[in-house]
């Protein structure tokens, strides 16, 4: 009777995968809280404290590190390893599944100390899964719950190739490779060397342009592009790509339904509303001529209503942590158009990496002003009315996705935040801001303004005044700010400092 040991911090799909080994034959070892879980579950378990004949110590620091069991995942089949096996009172262990303590999710919360990632520093369990990717060629490693259901798949149709077990080891020798890296890191502080473990995800047909060749590649192995699956329509290209995590970082920062259009990598329309169908309305009448051809990314699954609204535009690539089976019917009409479905609305990792002549520039994402971030200040005479305050807000929040010198026009009307001009990626400010009224048209006249930098002079300010604008966010510091403040009280418009600025390059 095989034999499979369950050790797991992370416990997402255990007992199903746990219930069906249980009903294909295998007996089940497993430790401490994941015993219990089993147990709870009236399945059939023996406790690895119980089968080793040590119980836990230190705390639980030491569970699962024993002869009986390391060297059953060890032992090769032959009859020297079996005598060995034999003298201990230990039999082979076939299949393991393991995951770690979340070392890296630990230190990523704010507060975390020193003493919190120490105890999140996982022995045991990477134990587990050397000692099991070592010996793949007789034992099967399982080490992200994503495995659970081809495993049981192959075990159930004749048992777990030697290629697919070398597949589950490799991913093992990566995941020990990225935790050791990441502990190393963190315990060195800044200034050490960096690793990074990338994984081929697929070639691309080519880069920006045909003559240069390209290549995608993930943090995780056995990842699709951005984490998520292509539900649709043509392989997707480099600058596909490029779009489409721009509008994906921008639709995901707002907390009501949002989408963003982006063309170029430049936003041509964003817009938050209580239904995503009028969300989507909302972006696209901010430039229906830019959109054509662009890329949309909500934050929420798309539903049959959004797709009908996007109609026969047409469209590059969609991107959505979801998609109704109505919103597939519609987009299948769609041929070409790419259905990129990503698990969840996350940004991961938290850091963006962007090569340089021999050498890699690394920050933070911009996830927004810092909390608590500084006050928004009135600088004005006129204090920004309800519906300012809120088209600020949301202004605010667009035109840090928008290329630098940013300006975003925005207006609030019934319910729906909508970009109504976007202005940026020229040289000097004014200039943004002109684009940003040309492409508003008639729909600058009661819209604000934010600017993802300060104003340099008035004059930006001046040609926002004459296309109709009544209130303006800037991030302040100038030493001519006082001439921007004259100049927006000479047109009754109101002002806010917000402290913070938001340049992207």
């Amino acid at each position: 009777m095989p034999t499979a040991i369950l050790s797991v911090h992370n416990k997402t799909g255990l007992l199903d995968f746990a219930r069906s080994l249980s009903q294909l034959g295998w007996t089940l070892l497993a430790s401490g809280g994941t015993a219990q879980l089993l147990r709870n579950s009236q399945l059939p378990v023996t406790d690895v404290a119980h089968y080793t004949g040590s119980p836990e110590i230190l705390g639980g620091r030491v569970k699962t590190l024993h002869p009986a069991i390391h060297g059953g995942l060890l032992a090769r089949p032959t009859d020297s390893d079996r005598a060995d096996l034999a003298r201990i009172g230990a039999g082979m262990i076939d299949l393991v599944a393991v995951n770690l303590y979340p070392f890296e999710q630990t230190i990523a919360r704010p507060g975390a100390t020193m003493a919190d990632a120490i105890e999140n520093i996982d022995i045991g369990g990477v134990t587990l899964i050397r000692a099991a990717a070592k010996n793949h060629e007789r034992v099967t490693l399982i080490c992200d719950p994503a495995d659970y259901g081809p495993v049981l798949a192959a075990l159930a149709s004749g048992g777990v190739s030697s290629d697919q077990r070398r597949q589950l080891a490799v991913k093992g020798f990566a995941l020990t490779s990225r935790y050791d890296a990441a502990i190393a890191a963190h315990l060195r502080g800044a200034g050490a060397p960096e690793q990074l473990t990338l994984h081929p995800v697929q070639p691309l047909r080519y880069g920006e342009n045909p003559h240069q060749s390209a290549m995608l590649f993930g943090y995780e192995p056995g990842a699709g592009p951005m984490g998520g699956a292509v539900l649709q329509g043509k392989e997707l290209s480099y600058n596909n790509l490029l779009d489409l995590d721009a509008a994906w970082k921008c639709a995901v920062s707002f907390e009501a339904p949002a989408i963003c259009i982006v063309k170029h990598l430049s936003p041509c329309g964003v817009a938050s509303a209580p239904l995503l169908a009028e969300a989507y309305r909302a972006a696209f009448a901010c430039d229906t001529l830019s959109a054509f051809g662009g890329v949309i990314a909500g934050n929420r699954p798309l539903d049959g209503a959004t797709a009908e609204a996007i109609g026969d535009l047409f469209v590059e690539c969609i991107v959505a942590p979801g998609f109704t089976a109505e919103a597939r019917a519609v987009l299948a009409k769609k041929k070409n158009c790419r259905l990129l479905e990503l698990p969840d609305t996350a940004i991961e990792p938290r850091y963006e990496l962007r090569s340089i002549t021999r050498g890699v520039l690394r920050q933070e994402v911009d996830m927004g002003d810092p909390q608590p971030g500084a006050p928004w200040t009135v600088v004005s005479k006129r204090a920004p009315g309800e519906a300012e305050w809120a088209a600020l807000r949301f202004a605010w929040k667009a035109c840090r996705h928008v290329k630098s010198n940013a300006i975003v026009f925005a207006r609030a009307e019934g319910g729906v935040l909508a970009t109504a001009g976007i202005g940026g990626g020229q040289p000097n400010r004014v200039d943004c801001v002109r684009l940003a009224a040309e492409r508003a048209g008639a729909k600058a006249a009661g819209a604000v303004m934010a600017s993802d930098a300060f104003f340099p002079f008035p004059d930006s300010v001046e040609v926002a005044a004459r296309a109709g604008v009544t209130a303006v966010a800037h991030p302040g510091g100038s030493v001519r700010d006082a001439d921007s403040v004259a100049a927006a009280d000479a047109a009754r418009m109101a002002m806010v400092v917000t402290g913070v600025r938001h340049f992207r390059h």
